[in-house]
């Protein structure tokens, strides 16, 4: 590998680990400069106690409740690329064997066809197509698959590529259905009402010395506002931007392989 290409990779690793932590900056900043403000102008008015303490308790512990909800739709989208990559591979090696065998012309078109879909696979990813059209293309593979059986080719060539068919919608739905719904958006509220408190109720809390104060405050404030931008992030593992994977998205490595492997073969 060239140094310029170690550089990027370690970049992207470097940014895909600490973006959340850069986005809660402003927060960090904003609640710092109000605590000081406050200190300064005299606003302190609230002690320490023990009503607070677990009002902060009380909030961590929602969060956990969030995080452990949305993990298993995570745990299961992770799966979810390697699956899609699997099915085509599959797809095509029958088809190939279809084009050598049998020597149907249309099989050697319907193998163009998948390499084209794949395309079309990453493009939905990341927006550029919408779920209908991605499930046009793949009602569209149905008529490859009935030339196949009016010109009588092997009935298990036939059932392995209707499985892999309806295989191939199942995921791309599943992941639309992960994508577009939100987990209990009224949790996401009453933590965002909750985060709210606690930072307000940090600024004008009285803690000496000043200085642990606001590294208290500042604390507090990061775990809070970082893990909230983790569960809104771990709840949509397909949220792409135009730059690709970055921060919690579900890497699309198997999917990418497989594309710069069929370019590879097209090459030879």
């Amino acid at each position: 590998m060239k140094p310029q290409e170690i550089l990027i990779s370690s970049s992207k690793k470097f940014w895909s680990k600490w973006v959340l932590a850069f986005k809660v900056i402003p927060a960090l900043i904003i609640i710092g400069g109000l605590k000081y403000l406050a200190y300064y102008l005299g606003y302190e008015v609230m002690e320490l106690n023990s009503l607070f303490t677990t009002l902060v308790a009380g909030t961590i512990f929602l969060l956990g409740f969030l995080i452990s909800g949305v993990l298993s739709d995570y745990k299961e989208s992770e799966k979810l690329p390697s699956e899609i990559s699997a099915s085509i591979r599959t797809m095509l090696d029958d088809t190939y064997t279809l084009y050598k065998v049998n020597n149907l012309e249309k099989a050697k078109e319907f193998a163009s066809y998948q390499r084209d879909f794949l395309d079309d696979i990453v493009r939905w990813f990341y927006k550029k197509h919408d779920t209908n059209y991605i499930l046009e293309k793949i009602k569209n593979m149905n008529e490859y698959i009935w030339y196949f059986e009016k010109e009588k080719v092997q009935v298990n060539y036939i059932i392995k590529l209707k499985s892999e068919h309806n295989t191939l919608r199942k995921y791309i739905l599943r992941i639309d259905t992960i994508r577009e719904t939100n987990f209990v958006s009224s949790a996401y509220t009453i933590v965002e009402f909750m985060t709210f408190l606690i930072s307000f109720g940090l600024i004008i809390t009285h803690i000496e010395p000043f200085y642990f104060g606001m590294f208290l405050s500042l604390l507090v404030t990061f775990l809070i506002v970082y893990m909230f931008y983790l569960i809104k992030d771990l709840d949509n593992p397909f949220d792409y931007s135009e730059k690709g994977e970055t921060g919690t998205e579900i890497r699309l490595d198997p999917i990418h392989d497989l594309q710069n492997e069929l370019h590879a073969e097209d090459l030879e």
